[in-house]
Parts: structure tokens; sequence; C-alpha cells
């Protein structure tokens, strides 16, 4: 998956873009961590409990000039992507990732885009 302006996951119809006053900091101060080659990369599990090896985590990877970003919602393993929002077994991690991306939009990390 390459990085874009504009990324969703798997079945969202809302997209969202990097907002213009994000900083390396803000990343820092949000979760994100710099990876070997500079990007930055938050992995945050969707289930009840934070302890748990299950479940899905929602990946998030911003590139090192902080313009492009891409994200998922992955399994447990992180091999493959995972459509929350097919169904309505999984209602309570739709809310749960759109919480946390409400909370990224509050802190002007992220805004959401058309």
């Amino acid at each position: 998956m390459a990085f874009q302006q504009k990324a969703t996951v798997l079945g969202s119809d809302v997209f969202y873009r990097i907002a213009p006053q994000a900083k390396r900091y803000t990343l820092r101060d949000n979760g994100f961590t710099e990876t070997n080659g500079g990007n930055f990369q938050l992995i945050r599990p969707l289930e009840a409990t934070p302890q748990s090896k299950e479940g899905f985590k929602l990946k998030i990877t911003v590139d090192a000039d902080i313009k492009t970003l891409k994200m998922s919602i992955t399994t447990a393993n992180g091999l493959k992507a995972v459509n929350l929002f097919k169904g309505t077994q999984h209602e309570m991690l739709q809310e749960k990732f759109y919480f946390l991306m409400d909370g990224f939009i509050s802190r002007g990390l992220f805004e959401k885009a058309e």
C-alpha cells in the first residue's frame, strides 16, 4: 500500500488527511514512533482490553515529510487487512476506531477529507 494524500481503512467511507499544522512532535505526542526509514508509525489495538494479544489492530503510517499517510485495520499478527464495516458484528470496534480518529482530529493531527 502506497502513501496517499488522503486515506481510510477498508470499508469505511470517511477519509482522513494530515492536518497542515501537524509536526513531528505532534505525531510523537500522540503515540507515533519513528521507524528506521524515518516514517512515523502507530499500531493501536482495537479490542476492549489492550493487554489481549488477539483481535484487530489499527496501523497508521505517516511518511517522513508529514505530507502523506496510509492506514489499515489488520488481524492480530498484522498480516491481513480486515473490513470491520461489513456487517454489524463489529459495531463496538467501529465506534472505537472513530473515537480514536476524532481524538487525533481534536489534537490537530488529522482532518477529515472529502
